[in-house]
């Protein structure tokens, strides 16, 4: 197994080339769509999924490839993943998001420091902001303990947003956070960003409670 210190690069370098692939192909996809929200969305959605699963396949074996502060603590909560690593992860995840948004504000020429006035509240999705959380840290405890692979494990969905709509979402933290930093198409208002994160933490503690209830026997059996 990779030292700590590897496995925490890895997750910064890998959380953030996530995040440039998300808000870099949004803004290119807001410059080539025409105002078009359907063109947009789709143009920011293939590069986010296409570019995760290469980070997945990189990144899997050597740290699991979370990229994900949710799925870390629920790794954590389960006992799989010590707290002191789990919490080295989730600080490198965040910087590694904030780093990936500079790059792709530099790749674009904007600045660099720069805040999102892109309204998003939880409230106006309903209980619809812990399920991709709660969905996705099930899949990897399904992953982990069934066995076919932990390439499956890692974060949830980023980069998402609802047709004809300037409200968008993210179920990751450390997404989250980068987001609020950029007043571009992936953008996430600042003050949306602590009820976001607490509705995604709601989700990961219910995957915790799900998973170990689905798993508990087979494990004991």
């Amino acid at each position: 197994m990779p030292a700590l210190g590897q496995r925490a690069f890895c997750e910064w370098l890998g959380t953030a080339f996530l995040l440039a692939a998300v808000v870099g192909s949004g803004i290119m996809a807001q410059k080539l769509a025409g105002g078009n929200d359907a063109l947009a969305l789709l143009c920011n959605t293939l590069p986010t999924g296409a570019i995760l699963a290469v980070l997945i396949l990189v990144f899997g074996p050597l740290s699991g490839a979370h990229f994900n502060p949710a799925v870390s603590l629920a790794f954590a909560l389960r006992g799989e993943l010590p707290w002191s690593t789990a919490a080295i992860y989730i600080a490198a995840q965040v910087l590694g998001g904030l780093a990936g948004v500079w790059a792709a504000h530099l790749m674009f020429e904007l600045p660099v420091w720069q805040f999102s006035i892109t309204s998003a509240r939880v409230r106006d999705n309903g209980w619809r902001k812990p399920l991709p959380p709660s969905a996705f840290c099930s899949l990897s405890s399904a992953a982990s303990r069934g066995g076919p692979s932990r390439l499956l494990t890692p974060s949830a969905s980023t980069s998402r947003r609802p047709i004809g709509s300037r409200r968008r979402r993210s179920s990751n933290p450390a997404v989250t956070i980068a987001r609020s930093l950029s007043d571009t198409f992936a953008g996430i208002a600042p003050a949306g960003v602590a009820a976001f994160i607490a509705a995604q933490l709601v989700g990961a503690f219910a995957a915790v409670g799900v998973s170990h209830w689905l798993w508990r026997q087979r494990m004991t059996a």
